[in-house]
């Protein structure tokens, strides 16, 4: 019972005196408070819903001035002339050109053998002059129009040059930068609203700014892909304890393929990601132990066996250097190390040309191929 019937007493001058509240005037009293504490409620309610409406109405009143000034200073700009238009498309071109300068360095102008981007500053030329002499006061976006042309056609040339620099590296280290070029294929999976950009006159988009997206695409695809490759040792390196080919078994003593790298460390200590990806598994694998895998991207995948720890989950991004786990001895181990495998495709490759890329790396390793104690 929520309001049971109360006694209090009192003591006053050597006399006691009894009070009695009943079950009704508590009730009673609980009512009054219970109204009160309502009506105070709905009071901070109906001031906080006329703030926001009062606010509200005042961002849209002050966004729709905003739009209608906006549309009327445009439409009074280009009322002044095409001219003035011009002048002021020029300076933002100014300023988007001095952002890339300051971002990627001077765009290339001169055309090197082998590159098929288009040349079009003769054509460009021809047209301001025939625009000119057509419609005067039409001249303006002309030029302007064959500085973003040329602009375009800089831009090709840098992306391009980027990314055979990628290719190069891609194929040193022994992997075919045409495959990590087929995603840039595969439609399957992609949508989004159409926002046509540089259509000519006719509807028809510019070839030279479908060629500049191609080609960022290109470049973009390769330099993630170079990304991904390892570039970062895994454990700091005591030494190599058995390296990558075949080699005598340590538990069997017959001869067995290794498919990675061991590096020899003490229990604890951390062990790093290679390059950056996300870590598409963590758990216990045959013969591996505790184990972490990373996936790079491009059919790029990282393993990290034997562990004690570990230090990453499924899902997480990782950077190169990002401590992910402890080496140990778990699984198939004669003593506490890293073993440290690179995959294409599921395939095992020697991790030593990735690695090596680190300078002086490997250099205490020295034969490491032929030692085989304290290995997997």
């Amino acid at each position: 019972m929520w309001f049971p019937e109360r006694e209090f007493f009192m003591r006053s001058q050597g006399q006691v005196r009894f009070i009695k509240i009943s079950s009704r005037l508590q009730m009673f009293a609980a009512a009054i408070a219970g109204l009160l504490l309502l009506g105070w409620l709905g009071t901070m309610a109906t001031v906080a819903v006329t703030h926001y409406l009062s606010t509200r109405e005042r961002l849209a009143l002050l966004n729709r001035e905003a739009q209608v000034a906006s549309a009327e200073s445009r439409v009074g700009a280009y009322r002044k002339g095409l001219d003035s238009v011009a002048t002021d498309l020029a300076k933002r071109q100014d300023v988007i050109e001095k952002l890339v300068q300051a971002h990627v360095g001077d765009l290339p102008s001169d055309a090197r053998p082998g590159e098929t981007v288009s040349d079009s500053s003769n054509e460009a030329a021809q047209t301001i002059d025939k625009v000119s002499m057509a419609v005067p006061e039409a001249a303006g976006l002309a030029r302007l129009e064959a500085r973003q042309l040329a602009f375009v056609e800089r831009m090709t040339r840098l992306a391009d040059r980027r990314a055979a620099q990628a290719g190069l590296a891609l194929r040193q280290l022994g992997l075919n930068p045409d495959a990590m070029l087929q995603s840039l294929d595969d439609r399957t999976a992609q949508g989004g609203p159409l926002i046509a950009l540089a259509t000519s006159a006719n509807g028809k988009f510019d070839p030279r700014f479908q060629r500049l997206g191609l080609s960022l695409e290109r470049m973009s695809a390769l330099r993630r892909g170079l990304a991904g490759v390892p570039n970062y040792l895994p454990a700091s390196l005591e030494y190599i304890s058995s390296g990558f080919g075949y080699r005598s078994d340590p538990f069997t003593g017959a001869g067995a393929m290794h498919a990675g790298l061991d590096f020899k460390g003490p229990i604890g200590a951390p062990i790093y990601a290679a390059a950056k990806g996300v870590i598409a598994f963590a758990g216990v694998k045959s013969g591996y132990g505790n184990c972490i895998e990373i996936d790079h991207g491009n059919g790029l995948l990282t393993r990290y066996a034997h562990m004690s720890a570990f230090r990453a989950s499924v899902g997480q991004l990782v950077s190169p250097g990002d401590v992910i786990g402890a080496i140990g001895s778990t699984g198939r181990s004669t003593g506490p190390h890293l073993h440290f495998e690179v995959r294409i495709n599921g395939n095992p490759v020697n991790p030593r040309p990735f690695l090596e890329a680190i300078p002086h790396v490997l250099e205490k390793a020295g034969s490491a191929a032929a030692a085989s104690q304290n290995s997997d």
